[in-house]
C-alpha cells in the first residue's frame, strides 16, 4: 500500500520514484516468447485516449524517392487526468547541412476524435483519418503556413505489435498496472504527397514508416533511455525501438522489432538489441552522443525459419540535437516537474556519405540490401 501512495505522490507531484525492482514490470518480451506477433487489425489502431497521465502520439516518417528526409505527428499529452495538451509537430530534415532544418511545432486546442477513435481532428486546421478498410492514412494540416501538410501513408506489409498486445505493463501489482507502454508499427509503406513550405511544395513520394505509440504514465518514469532505427530499403524494411527504464524498475530493457517486404512480415518480436559501438562526450550536457551503432534482430519465419538481421557502421555527423525541455515546454516541463537528474535530449542521424545496409539471413538464405537509415539516441536521465 505504501508503495502504491508513492507512485500517486510520484504521478501528481512529479517526484523521483522509488525502487520498485524487476518484479514491478512485465515486459511485452514476456508475451512474445509464446506468441512472437501480431498482425494488426482496423480496430487496433484506435486511440486510447486515456483519462490519467498519460503521452500518446502517431507519427509518420517520409523517405522520398528524391532523397529527403520529414516526418509529421500529433502529440495527445494528459497531465494527472485534469489537464490535456495537444501538439503537432513537421519536421523537413537538410541532409546536406547547407541551411538549417525546418521545424514546426504548433500547439492544437479543442482536439477531437471520431466516434471509432480512428481519425483524430483539431480546429478544423488538422486531421489524421485512416481508410475504411484500414490500409491508408491521410494527413492533413493547415496549423502553420511554414509546413502545410497533404499527405497519404499506404501500407504494403501488414502492421505489427510485438507480443499478443504489445503492451509492456508497469506496477507492483501486474494484474492492476499503474502504467504501459505500447507500440504499434507498420514497418513498410507507400507515401504520397507533399509538405509546402514558404519556398514551396516538397514532393515526399516515396516509402514510410508509421509508428502509433503509447506512454501510459510519465514518459521519464517508464524510461531513461531510447534507441531507435528506421531502415528502408527497395525490398526490405527493418525496424528497431529499444528502452531501458529507470533503476525504479530495475533497469529493464525492452526491445521490440521487426523486418517485413511487401505484403509480409518476415519476422518480428522481441529478441533485437541497440548498442553504442563508439560515443564521445557532449559537451553541452555530458550525455555519450553515439557515433558507431549496431543494430541486430533475430527471430524466426511464419514457418519456423531462423531469421537474423544486421545494420552496423558510423553515424557521420548528428543531423539534430534536440533539447526536449526546450523544444516543447508546456506539458514536458509539467510532467517531469520536480523530478531531480532528468535532462532530455534527442540525437538524430542519417548517415548519407556512406549508406549502411541490412545482412540479413532466412534460412540458409544470405542477402545484403543497402538503404536509407534514420536513427535516434534518446538520453532522458541516468
Amino acid at each position: 500500500m505504501f508503495k502504491w501512495a508513492q507512485q500517486q505522490l510520484a504521478n501528481v507531484a512529479g517526484t523521483q520514484e522509488p525502487i520498485y525492482g524487476p518484479t514491478a514490470i512485465r515486459s511485452v518480451g514476456e508475451e512474445a516468447k509464446t506468441t512472437p506477433f501480431t498482425e494488426l487489425t482496423r480496430d487496433d489502431m484506435k486511440w486510447e485516449v486515456m483519462d490519467s497521465t498519460s503521452v500518446e502520439t502517431q507519427t509518420f516518417y517520409f523517405m522520398s524517392d528524391s532523397g529527403q528526409l520529414g516526418f509529421a505527428q500529433v502529440i495527445y499529452s494528459n497531465v494527472v487526468g485534469i489537464h490535456t495538451t495537444c501538439q503537432f509537430n513537421c519536421k523537413i530534415f537538410n541532409l546536406d547541412g547547407s541551411e538549417p532544418h525546418l521545424w514546426s511545432t504548433t500547439p492544437l486546442k479543442v482536439p477531437e476524435f471520431s466516434e471509432d477513435k480512428t481519425a483524430f481532428y483539431a480546429d478544423d486546421l488538422c486531421a489524421i483519418e485512416l481508410s475504411a478498410d484500414g490500409s491508408t492514412y491521410t494527413i492533413k494540416s493547415m496549423c502553420d503556413d511554414n509546413a502545410i501538410v497533404n499527405m497519404t501513408v499506404k501500407r504494403t506489409a501488414p502492421g505489427f505489435v510485438a507480443g499478443k498486445t504489445g503492451k509492456t505493463l508497469f506496477g507492483t501489482d501486474l494484474a492492476n498496472p499503474w502504467g504501459t507502454m505500447r507500440h504499434a508499427f507498420w514497418p513498410r509503406c507507400a507515401a504520397e504527397g507533399t509538405i509546402t513550405t514558404k519556398k514551396g511544395p516538397v514532393d515526399f513520394k516515396g516509402k514510410a514508416f508509421f509508428s502509433h505509440a503509447l506512454q501510459g504514465m510519465k514518459p521519464h518514469h517508464a524510461a531513461a533511455k531510447w534507441n531507435f532505427c528506421d531502415f528502408q530499403g527497395p525490398t526490405y524494411s527493418a525496424i528497431l525501438m529499444q528502452y531501458t527504464t529507470p533503476p525504479s524498475y530495475g533497469s529493464t530493457v525492452v526491445n521490440v522489432g521487426v523486418i517485413a517486404k511487401d505484403g509480409e512480415i518476415i519476422m518480428g518480436g522481441c529478441e533485437n538489441d541497440a548498442t553504442h559501438l563508439d560515443s564521445k562526450s557532449d559537451s553541452v550536457n555530458d550525455w555519450p552522443e553515439p557515433t558507431k551503432v549496431k543494430f541486430t534482430w533475430a527471430g524466426k519465419t511464419k514457418d519456423g525459419k531462423p531469421v537474423t538481421a544486421v545494420v552496423e557502421g558510423g553515424l557521420e555527423d548528428r543531423l539534430d540535437r534536440i533539447d526536449v525541455m526546450a523544444e516543447v515546454p508546456g506539458f514536458v516541463k509539467k510532467l517531469v516537474a520536480g523530478t531531480v537528474g532528468t535532462k532530455p535530449y534527442i540525437y538524430q542521424y542519417s548517415p548519407q556519405k556512406t549508406k549502411l545496409s541490412l545482412k540479413l539471413k532466412i534460412g540458409d538464405q544470405e542477402l545484403t540490401e543497402e538503404g536509407f537509415v534514420f536513427s535516434e539516441a534518446t538520453f532522458i536521465s541516468e
